[in-house]
């Protein structure tokens, strides 16, 4: 025979569901403060740094051509990360000069960078020279490529990209870009003066008339 629940104990269950409910919902409260709390938190942290960030830029702009170092510092960077599996963390140690004219930023990222290029061939020695330089050249020219968007982007969100600093930067990219194919053609590689693209056929094969 079955049991009919009193009015009491139905009471008494009642009461424990409410009361696990409640505990439930306490818990899950609790649980989304504190999941808004550290959202809260992150956004204040993140606006405080873009604040600070933007504080900073905006110094170093107004002191002259201090967008010339930013840009700088930013090509380093990636050319850094671009060259790190084969050469190490931080290969290029790249501080700021005092003449940061389109001219001397260009030729400290060139001759930084090419300055690797000896410990980048010993890497890899089951290569002919110019599959070297070539192969060397193409992972500096991404460093370069997305530094200097890195460094426009900083600028452009400052709306300082613009006037003498974006022709400046603008000057600066093609110059490195010219000491680069320099370096190709001084180790026997053919480039597009077009395009800046690079070929392995050596310089002599072109003076034996040799088809690249």
């Amino acid at each position: 025979m079955s049991t009919i629940p009193t009015s009491s104990s139905y009471a008494n269950n009642q009461a424990a569901a409410s009361s696990s409910s409640t505990a439930q919902s306490s818990t899950e409260g609790t649980k989304q403060a504190g999941s808004s709390s550290t959202s809260i938190a992150m956004q204040v942290k993140a606006e405080s740094n873009r604040a600070i960030l933007t504080a900073s830029m905006q110094v170093s702009i107004s002191a002259g051509d201090n967008s010339q170092q930013l840009v700088f510092r930013a090509a380093i960077d990636k050319i850094n990360q671009q060259l790190e599996p084969t050469l190490g963390k931080d290969a290029l140690q790249g501080a700021a000069s005092q003449d940061n004219s389109p001219s001397a930023t260009a030729t400290r990222i060139v001759s930084m960078s090419t300055g690797l290029f000896a410990a980048y061939a010993a890497q890899h020695k089951g290569d002919d020279p110019q599959t070297q330089a070539k192969n060397f050249i193409d992972l500096v020219r991404k460093g370069v490529d997305q530094g200097f968007k890195e460094g426009r982007d900083i600028l452009k969100s400052l709306n300082v990209l613009q006037g003498d600093i974006a022709s400046n930067i603008d000057k600066t990219y093609e110059l490195v870009q010219k000491g680069l194919n320099d370096f190709l053609t001084s180790q026997g590689v053919k480039v597009d003066a077009t395009s800046g693209s690079s070929s392995t056929s050596s310089s002599s094969s072109q003076q034996n008339g040799t088809a690249s």
